[in-house]
Formats: structure tokens, C-alpha cells, sequence
């Protein structure tokens, strides 16, 4: 998706490695979730060594600054980090102002950032995205039921009472469940919509979230929609479900 103003799209990704592989690699493994999405790397040194070079990373920077509007970057250890923030400092005002640095693990933050990416997310929401993908894999809790209204004095709902949720229980079709292909497939969909969706009790827009339920065939799984656009995201969402993502 494309910012409307500049043509450019809102948010690409840059990865920062001491290894050359590790880098190409995340950047490949979130591009399979995230086909759209711009995604730089800067990996190893020059000779093929493990380290991280300067003008590798400031090249990957001004690369990924050409291409979208916003940069999140994530790096993995500390001297990438070091190497990231020096080369940003170079950039002029507007330029550094552009790139985010994600705090954030190397792989998960990746792909979390990718497919937030490529659901139109700007820097600044990509960039929490992938910030909270470290918990993604934490035990989930079953969701209570929503608060109920508030009522004003004559018994009506009040201004500030929220919004209904929608629900629905679908069972999962294709056989694999919700793999990383359909969890990313079904991640798109969930942010396409302005609603809160979750599947199974977790956030739909989340690709690692998804994959974490471990949900497989033949399971049942409650999804739940709430906001402005909540029958539409719930349509959407259910129905992919429903469709068996082409491998039903």
C-alpha cells in the first residue's frame, strides 16, 4: 500500500547482521509473509567475515529511504546496533528522523514487521509491531466477555459504551492449520480492516500470534470482531478460514 501524497509505500525494513546468511535469510523468510514489502540487507563484512560493515549499512539505509516513506530496522546484537546508530547520524535531519530502530528479536521481529508492513502500517505502527513480537509466543489467556455498556441515567447506552463485538466459530479446512503461510495470509487480511480481530483468542493482525495457537485441521477456532468495520473484517477473516487458504 502506498501513501497517497508521495506514491511511495509507508514503511520498508532493513535487517542488520553479523552474518552475511542470517541476514539474506530473515529477509527471505519475511518476504514469503510479505511479498510487497521493500526489505534491505546489510550482513557481515566485506571479506565474507562475521561482523557489520558501516557503508554496508548506510548504503542499505539510503536504499530503503528511497523506497518508502518510513524505515524500521532491526539488528542482531549490540555492535550491529552501534553500527546502525552511526550511520544514521550521518543521514541529514529529515532523513534520520525516518528511520526506527526496532528493540526487538532479529527473526520474529522480522517477519511481524513485514507483514505489518505490507498491510500499509506506517514506521511508527511497524515499528511496535515488531517490539512486541518477544511475547508473541507467550501462553495465551482465554479472553473474558466484553464490559458491559454504559448506561446513562435513564438506562440508555452512554456515549462512551463500546463498541459490540461480533462472533463467529469456524473450523480450519486445510490440514497444516494456520502454518506460517495462511497465519501471514490471514494477518493481511485481519489489518486490511479499521476493527479489532482476533482467532482463537489472539490478535488476527499478528502472523506470530497465529502461529503460536498451534491450530491445526479440523479445529474449531471463535473469531470476534469489534470497531467500524467489524461485519466486514469478520466476513473476511472467517471466510479465508473457511476457504482452506487454496489447500483445503
Amino acid at each position: 500500500m502506498t501513501d497517497p501524497d508521495t506514491g511511495r509505500p509507508h514503511t520498508a525494513l532493513v535487517l542488520v547482521s553479523h552474518a552475511d546468511e542470517l541476514a539474506r535469510g530473515a529477509a527471505r523468510l519475511a518476504a514469503q509473509m510479505a511479498p510487497a514489502v521493500t526489505i534491505e540487507v546489510a550482513g557481515g563484512l566485506p571479506d565474507g567475515g562475521l561482523g557489520t560493515d558501516f557503508d554496508r549499512v548506510q548504503e542499505a539505509l539510503g536504499r530503503a529511504l528511497a523506497a518508502a516513506d518510513g524505515v524500521v530496522v532491526l539488528a542482531d546484537l549490540g555492535s550491529a546496533i552501534l553500527t546502525v546508530e552511526s550511520a544514521t547520524e550521518f543521514l541529514d535531519a529529515d532523513d534520520a528522523a525516518r528511520v526506527h530502530l526496532a528493540t526487538a528479536p532479529f527473526v520474529e521481529g522480522a517477519v511481524a514487521a513485514a507483514v505489518s508492513a505490507n498491510g500499509g502500517a506506517g514506521a511508527e505502527e511497524v515499528l511496535r509491531v515488531a517490539e512486541r513480537a518477544g511475547g508473541s509466543f507467550a501462553p495465551t489467556t482465554t479472553p473474558g466477555p466484553p464490559a458491559p455498556a454504559a448506561l446513562d441515567a435513564g438506562g440508555r447506552a452512554g456515549l462512551g459504551a463500546p463498541a459490540e463485538v461480533l462472533r463467529r466459530t469456524v473450523t480450519i479446512r486445510n490440514a497444516l492449520g494456520l502454518h506460517a503461510r495462511p497465519a501471514a495470509e490471514l494477518a493481511r487480511t485481519a489489518s486490511g480492516f479499521d476493527a479489532e480481530v482476533t482467532v482463537g483468542g489472539v490478535e488476527a493482525a499478528s502472523v506470530l500470534e497465529l502461529m503460536g495457537l498451534g491450530a491445526t485441521g479440523g479445529q474449531a477456532v471463535e473469531v470476534t470482531a469489534q470497531g467500524p468495520e467489524a461485519a466486514e473484517a469478520l466476513d473476511a477473516v472467517a471466510g479465508a478460514i473457511e476457504g482452506g487458504f487454496g489447500e483445503a
